[in-house]
């Protein structure tokens, strides 16, 4: 079969919602590339630029029809931040899932994480063995092996990465969290729950409503050899509450989404997962919106106890306020 593919050339935080909008129409799934990558001499390579966004449709009978619901949706996203016309060029079929992953590069994070795509040989020179601290006295990375698949969350997305970083620092500065337990809501990929667990955490408890970002994470966690510490779930905030894991509440609760949903989860009780002396990271906020949940974070007792930012997109770590009835 042929297909058509269509394409957008977006900033880095506008790619993973471009994504969302085609993975809707696009059955085999989407494809987010750099432009570019700069990479050092140890061959860590992050990327520069522009990320390309591509979806490839079926050329079906049907393919007329979702080309129109594609442009009516990317239209409504352009009204939130503009965007470039979408390009569509028709193409013949060939092992997309297998093609995209030649730009996909070892991604430093951080100060010891580095995201390493799956599907390279176990030891690349970029990624040397670790310990869990040093070897021959020489600071090592932390590898996070991660194949997306349908899920959202390889590293390369702004949102993603103050999320790391965060949790980083919580891990490596404030030895009070090792052995913690973490609640990962909307892990997409699972890169953040394996993290954690990679960082020093006990257990890690991910939750996401795509029944594909499941599959994903566990495949992922696997990957990773942290899976017998780790429990992926469909669901959200209400089923945490209810018991779908063994503890209801965690030392360090972590949601990168976008603010809209961090709002309506905080309304639904996402504090409540927090342990009284724990930590609360949002990501996926938008630098103009930092007023708008602050006050909704306010509201249900916490307040801003860091912050960082890249671009447009800030993620903030927040406590229980002294003033917050427990």
């Amino acid at each position: 079969m042929n297909y058509l593919e269509v394409s957008l050339t977006v900033d880095g935080e506008m790619a993973e919602a471009v994504a969302e909008v085609l993975a809707r129409y696009a059955p085999n799934g989407v494809v987010i590339e750099s432009t570019a990558v700069a990479a050092n001499p140890e061959d860590e390579g992050h990327p520069v630029g522009p990320l390309r966004v591509c979806g490839y449709l079926p050329m079906d009978e049907q393919m007329e029809d979702t080309r129109q619901r594609i442009e009516e949706a990317l239209y409504f996203l352009g009204r939130i931040q503009p965007l470039p016309e979408p390009e569509f060029k028709p193409i013949a079929e060939v092992n997309w899932a297998e093609a995209w992953k030649q730009h996909y590069r070892p991604i430093a994070i951080g100060e010891r994480l580095i995201i390493v795509p799956a599907w390279l040989d176990p030891t690349p020179p970029s990624v040397p063995h670790i310990n869990g601290g040093e070897t021959g006295g020489v600071e090592v990375r932390i590898p996070i092996r991660i194949d997306p698949g349908m899920a959202f969350g390889t590293g390369t997305h702004p949102t993603t990465q103050l999320c790391l970083e965060l949790l980083e620092t919580r891990f490596l500065g404030e030895t009070g969290f090792l052995g913690a337990d973490v609640f990962d809501i909307g892990c997409g990929s699972g890169i953040l729950s394996i993290a954690v667990l990679k960082l020093g955490a006990s257990r890690a408890f991910g939750v996401d409503t795509d029944p594909d970002a499941i599959t994903a994470a566990r495949q992922n966690a696997t990957n990773n050899a942290v899976a017998d510490r780790v429990d992926f779930a469909v669901g959200s905030v209400p089923e945490i509450k209810v018991g779908i894991f063994p503890v209801r509440q965690a030392p360090i609760v972590v949601a990168n989404i976008l603010t809209s949903i961090l709002i309506r989860l905080l309304d639904a009780g996402l504090g409540v997962l927090v342990s009284p002396d724990g930590v609360l990271i949002l990501s996926g906020i938008l630098e103009e919106q930092i007023s708008e949940i602050g006050n909704v974070l306010q509201t249900h007792g916490f307040e801003v106890h860091e912050r960082r930012q890249i671009d447009d997109w800030v993620a903030i770590s927040v406590v229980r306020s002294a003033k917050a009835i427990i």
